[in-house]
């Protein structure tokens, strides 16, 4: 993560040297454009096929609402589109709508430069039963939503079917604790000349799978209730539920059973089509479009557990979407239906069949286009299955703290220390000591 990243969360504005000249010009247009038309401006993060579909989203909705115009405006990744917000927000040049990934939730609302989307829902009494209630937890601080969920995903075990029948393995019982993770592994590693051509296991290094693993089991990332009851003032992710997962990831390694795939989602899928490794963590997102590259029968599961430890469930990961606190009241309302029209079943359904991505409206799984895609990818109702029965707990509801994206970045050194033999307990205790001086650091502010 770059360091200006680290600095935008701790509330220090990053100079750059200039947004595109087409976003500067997009987002310095008035309230109407010359047709008469409210214009919203929308920065996002979707890129290549995620992008296609998101204009296809708009581009219906702009012809079904003749006096509102959407203009959706790519913004580089989050980290970035985060940047640029910070830059101009509060000002002419910012957007009416703003896309930005969970972690950024707790730099949003401090930021006092965006309005609750729960202004509109009070105003007309809209009910949000209609969304998943485990999507809208994330988004929700002292019960009240800032944001409207949009893409959505969690984590899953993703794993080769032909590799467990060579193995011996029941390709329909898929490892579901810990010890069973570790037998499957050992029985899925191959060698040949004293190289491992197969290994058993393998987690990217990026923070995200950690807080998932550690959320599983009920574990706290933060103290105060993971910051939801009250501003985050200690890291407590390296107790013994964050230990768990360290050690897991340093015996496996240390029996060969684990690869080290680095940091790059490319390259641990690329690893898993090309059979070096059986099994992995991935989004729920990715699932589909893993299912038809990969030349065998793909597998998907919910995230191990240790033994004897209760399965919680999992938390929201993607992004959602913030309106702008200093804009006109008729751009907000432009922009509140907007975010209803996203959240129809229909468009949902569109949305889940075309990304992966998770409906925020569950009622768009009874269309009949999302009926045919499970027909065909029966692997994307076990990622539902596994949402749908998370329990609605601070762990599950994930961490507020506006350092998250710098925190994350010191559990990757921590687990890529792992490979260097350092111990778990050690490496863990490290990354939240780095985090805790961030905290107090983002605290004074």
């Amino acid at each position: 993560m770059k360091k200006g990243i680290f600095a935008l969360f701790l509330f220090i504005f990053v100079t750059l040297t200039a947004c595109s000249s087409e976003s500067n010009e997009a987002a310095a247009t008035p309230s109407e454009n010359k047709d008469g038309k409210t214009e919203v401006i929308f920065w996002h993060a979707m890129s290549g096929d995620l992008e296609t579909v998101l204009k296809e989203i708009v581009d219906e909705f702009n012809q079904s609402h003749p006096s509102i115009e959407v203009k959706p405006i790519f913004q580089g990744t989050y980290e970035e589109a985060l940047t640029k917000f910070n830059t101009v927000a509060g000002t002419k040049d910012a957007p009416t709508i703003m896309q930005t990934f969970e972690v950024g939730t707790k730099y949003m609302i401090d930021s006092g430069k965006i309005q609750p989307v729960q202004k509109f829902i009070d105003e007309e009494n809209y009910d949000t039963s209609q969304w998943e209630k485990n999507i809208v937890n994330y988004y929700t601080v002292d019960g009240k939503i800032y944001s409207m969920p949009f893409n959505s995903s969690t984590p899953v075990l993703i794993y080769n079917k032909d590799a467990f029948k060579d193995a011996g393995l029941d390709p329909e019982k898929p490892p579901m604790t810990y010890s069973e993770l570790k037998e499957a592994a050992k029985k899925l590693t191959k060698k040949q000349g004293g190289q491992t051509t197969q290994y058993g296991f393998s987690i990217l290094n990026y923070g995200w799978f950690f807080e998932e693993m550690l959320a599983v089991q009920g574990g706290l990332y933060v103290n105060n209730e993971n910051g939801r009851n009250g501003n985050a003032t200690k890291a407590v992710f390296n107790g013994e539920e964050g230990l768990r997962v360290f050690r897991l990831i340093r015996d496996m390694y240390k029996e060969g059973t684990f690869y080290n795939v680095g940091q790059n989602w490319d390259d641990m899928r690329a690893a898993f089509q090309s059979k070096k490794i059986a099994m992995y963590l991935d989004s729920s997102a990715g699932v589909k479009t893993i299912i038809d590259n990969a030349p065998f029968e793909v597998g998907v599961s919910y995230l191990p557990v240790p033994d004897h430890v209760e399965r919680q469930g999992v938390i929201i990961g993607g992004a959602s979407l913030w309106m702008a606190k200093d804009i006109s009241e008729q751009q907000q309302k432009a922009a509140w239906e907007f975010m209803k029209y996203l959240a129809t079943p229909e468009v949902q359904a569109k949305w889940h069949v075309k990304t992966g991505y998770f409906a925020i409206n569950p009622a768009a799984y009874d269309e009949e286009i999302v009926k045919a895609e499970w027909e065909k990818y029966p692997q994307l109702k076990v990622t539902v299955e596994q949402l749908k029965q998370t329990k609605p707990i601070p762990a599950t509801q994930g961490a507020l703290i506006t350092v998250f994206p710098e925190s994350r970045q010191k559990v990757v050194k921590a687990m890529e220390s792992l490979y260097q033999g350092v111990d778990p307990e050690e490496a863990l205790d490290r990354a939240a000591e780095e985090t805790n001086r961030a905290l107090e650091t983002a605290n004074k502010k």
